[in-house]
């Protein structure tokens, strides 16, 4: 086994950013995680069950928790959406499939490019349901059975979405210090938040 230099966090931070520009490092301690969001994805969400990003298929919010207090530090990164004016807003999902799939693939890749600086405990969480696949194993099969997550097609790549976890988003971005609203209208401009925990 090779033996790696772990790189200082401004480096990696600098190098980083190569990948993808927006983002901010903040103390784990600014990420808040709160009960009412796992409720607010499980109840008014339309992918429930249907992503194995998503519930009832990843961790408690009393598991993000602890999994919380094993970092220290964690990047923040902002992403905007481009609409598929094709399809109807009501299709959430679809309508910003192309710029849900570029951030999904941005965060695995500063996730990966984190762990070969020597980052080793790096995590990423995503937002929305996943789109590595036009259709979730979990919604072909009808299942919410937690074994067939070893049947999905991208299991090296799919992490759990913040709001699944029960990460409160918004107090979340604005704890670092970016200005977020609860949308009133689908022309409005739509942003994504992704996670990377680092230690």
């Amino acid at each position: 086994m090779q033996n790696y230099v772990k790189k200082s966090l401004e480096e990696l931070v600098e190098e980083m950013r190569k990948i993808h520009s927006d983002f901010k490092v903040i103390d784990t301690e600014k990420v808040v995680v709160a009960e009412w969001v796992r409720w607010k994805c499980t109840f008014g969400c339309k992918a429930y069950g249907k992503h194995l990003n998503c519930p009832p298929f990843v961790p408690s919010v009393e598991e993000t928790r602890k999994l919380l207090k094993c970092y220290s530090k964690a990047i923040l990164a902002r992403f905007e959406a481009k609409k598929n004016l094709s399809v109807h807003p009501s299709r959430i999902h679809h309508y910003l499939w192309e710029s849900i799939r570029s951030m999904h693939e941005k965060m695995f890749e500063l996730e990966r490019f984190a762990f070969v600086s020597g980052y080793h405990k790096a995590f990423a969480f995503y937002a929305l349901p996943c789109s590595f696949c036009e259709k979730c194993v979990a919604e072909e099969l009808n299942s919410l059975d937690h074994n067939i997550k070893r049947l999905c097609r991208n299991q090296i790549k799919v992490r759990p979405s913040m709001e699944a976890a029960g990460i409160d988003v918004f107090q979340t971005a604005r704890n670092a210090g970016y200005k977020v609203k609860v949308l009133a209208s689908p022309d409005e401009e739509v942003q994504f938040f992704g996670l990377l925990l680092l230690e």
